[in-house]
């Protein structure tokens, strides 16, 4: 049983988290799973969500220990977690969960337009994916910083421009396993309900790549569509580095947390 913890009320999902290189994943499918970050922004409760693929897996290594505090949530992301699961668990996760598709649904099932702040991305990037936000899903974008000259110039004031815009939604999209330091070690000062790392998503929003083929996503072969398309970025992730996430996966198949998880 997934649960998030909250002052004042617990949110329950169905789900079992299953453990892979030494961290719990979540095991829920989108629509559940999305309704209940909707009940955490309700509450002005806080929730960190990471979306592990094999990359995430890979390079957050370091960072294990902090991703198992009750507020982070880890998703899977990817055919390579769901072949992990089936190979050391003989267990399959429930649905496969990416930003691409989590952030949409969240727009789609708010009752309300979400206030969102957009961190990360080349410039003019995140300005295009907030005019995606806005426009197709009819959402408010309060605040946006790319990850280069802007992140720079805002220095220790960044968390402060964030807390004073009052998002709803913190997107952060700095890559592995950047997003997701920057994300647990402002956690304590960030006044925001969600705040998500989101790799590239930005990217996807604003039409600066593709996204698979429906078809392609349904036979889980979206991986494929995107090496073919950015070949020399991905074909050292989707090779070597592949190797390396079985690997870890394989080397701390027996790791659990010592403390019972409330938090997937």
């Amino acid at each position: 049983m997934l649960v998030f913890s909250g002052h004042s009320q617990d949110i329950t999902l169905q789900g079992d988290p299953i453990w892979l290189g030494g961290y719990p994943i979540a095991s829920t499918e989108l629509a559940p799973f999305t309704d209940a970050l909707l009940k955490t922004v309700a509450l002005r409760e806080r929730r960190n969500v990471f979306f592990a693929n094999t990359n995430f897996v890979v390079q957050c290594r370091p960072l294990r220990q902090a991703l198992q505090d009750p507020s982070v949530t880890i998703v899977n992301d990817g055919i390579g977690l769901d072949l992990a699961a089936m190979l050391i668990h003989r267990k399959r996760f429930a649905a496969n969960l990416n930003g691409t598709d989590l952030i949409p649904s969240l727009c789609e099932r708010s009752v309300r337009p979400l206030r969102f702040f957009l961190l990360g991305a080349k410039p003019g990037v995140a300005a295009a994916a907030a005019a995606k936000l806005e426009g197709s899903y009819g959402q408010d974008v309060v605040g946006i910083c790319d990850g280069y000259g802007q992140m720079r110039s805002e220095g220790a004031d960044l968390v402060r421009s964030i807390n004073r815009a009052q998002p709803d939604v913190l997107l952060v999209a700095l890559g592995n396993p950047v997003q997701e330091r920057w994300i647990l070690e402002h956690s304590a000062q960030l006044q925001v309900p969600l705040a998500f790392g989101v790799g590239a998503l930005f990217d996807f929003l604003s039409g600066n790549a593709r996204r698979a083929p429906a078809w392609v996503q349904r036979i889980h072969m979206e991986w494929a569509f995107r090496l073919l398309h950015e070949p020399r970025r991905l074909l050292k992730r989707y090779s070597v580095d592949l190797l390396t996430f079985f690997g870890v996966c394989l080397r701390n198949r027996q790791q659990q947390s010592a403390v019972p998880q409330r938090a997937g």
